[in-house]
């Protein structure tokens, strides 16, 4: 019994980490692109994305 609740604790790990890693890809996949424009204390700071 320990070990089929071992098995669904390894299979639920692994599931969790694909999705985590497919919803990581999708946000990498569809930020904007451009320019990214900050103005703090040290002043403008301009980067291209």
């Amino acid at each position: 019994m320990t070990r089929i609740n071992n098995l669904y604790l390894i299979i639920g790990a692994l599931l969790v980490a694909v999705v985590g890693l497919g919803f990581y890809v999708y946000r990498e996949e569809t930020k904007p692109r451009g320019v990214e424009l900050s103005i703090g204390q040290n002043g403008i700071k301009v980067q291209e994305k």
